[in-house]
């Protein structure tokens, strides 16, 4: 049976065409804003079984290649990434498995150190959300609300669902759960308004397009990455208006033959004048409260 709404679900997020949209402005005029979310993830050595996606497809497990390629992200390409965006003075956004922080609280003490934002990937990322029943999934986002707000003492503030798994119902079971932005859905090229049974949310763009995940599946490579990453930067940035998601994973980017280019990249970036370099945080709160006739636009369109 489905939930009871006073919308149609599939009109969450109404048609605008983007020219005929209200000009978003970024603090200090900038022209592109820009956020670095690197996917701190944990993945479970024998992952409990489902019957939609083998996370490790070399079979039977365990799968020790594809654990330890995970692992690998953990125990040496994160620490790489916080080397780069320590010296370029860069407060990323992770999406961090929950989980990750328990297993290794050295992770959660450096990121915590450095005041990284957090956009929760759930608390595992081999345990999906797809065909989850609606009080699981409250379940789920609970214990990872309650788990981030014990650590930190916080309110979490981003979602974006394990493996990109969700449900019909995602968006308003983390719209109640006091979550202020969702990255799930990939699009948009700004922030926009989502249509919940109660309370608000807004979307936040995510790129899986230019995301070092997806292209390494494609045989692309690091060089391929930044190549990608400057071009989708320099339209956004002559476009205006508009925000860049650099999706990153340390198993991936955090390899001692792609940290260079990840570095060319972030250097080409910071060098224009204009580029807001926030986190997923700041940019929801600006957009709140500085870009309310957006959201009212937005708002006015839905039926």
């Amino acid at each position: 049976m489905l939930p009871d709404f006073d919308f149609d679900p599939a009109d969450r997020a109404p048609f605008s065409p983007m020219p005929t949209r209200p000009l978003l402005r970024w603090p200090n005029e900038a022209r592109i804003a820009v956020y670095v979310v690197p996917n701190v993830e944990h993945y479970e050595y024998l992952p409990r079984p489902s019957n939609r996606r083998d996370p490790w497809p070399r079979m039977p497990h365990p799968d020790v290649i594809g654990y330890g390629l995970r692992d690998y992200g953990n125990r040496v390409g994160i620490w790489r990434m916080f080397d780069l965006f320590d010296s370029l003075d860069i407060r990323a956004t992770v999406s961090l498995s929950m989980a990750n922080w328990v297993h290794y609280p050295e992770i959660f003490k450096a990121m915590e150190e450095r005041r990284w934002s957090i956009l929760c990937h759930g608390m595992y990322n081999t345990r999906y959300h797809w065909d989850m029943p609606e009080g699981e999934e409250r379940t789920a986002i609970a214990e990872c609300t309650q788990l981030y707000g014990d650590l930190t003492g916080r309110q979490l503030r981003g979602w974006f669902s394990p493996a990109a798994s969700y449900t019909m119902n995602t968006p308003d079971l983390i719209a109640e759960a006091g979550i202020t932005y969702y990255s799930d859905w990939h699009h948009d090229g700004q922030p926009v308004p989502l249509r919940v049974r109660s309370g608000s949310l807004i979307t936040l763009p995510y790129s899986m397009d230019y995301n070092d995940s997806i292209l390494h599946r494609q045989q692309y490579e690091a060089a391929d990455y930044a190549t990608v990453s400057r071009d989708a930067f320099d339209t956004l940035y002559e476009e205006g208006g508009q925000v860049l998601c650099l999706a990153l994973h340390p198993y991936i980017m955090g390899q001692p033959h792609r940290i260079l280019h990840l570095k060319g990249l972030l250097d080409y970036i910071m060098g224009h004048d204009g580029v807001w370099m926030a986190t997923g945080e700041e940019i929801a709160d600006w957009y709140l409260a500085e870009c309310q006739d957006h959201v009212a636009w937005h708002r006015a369109r839905e039926r």
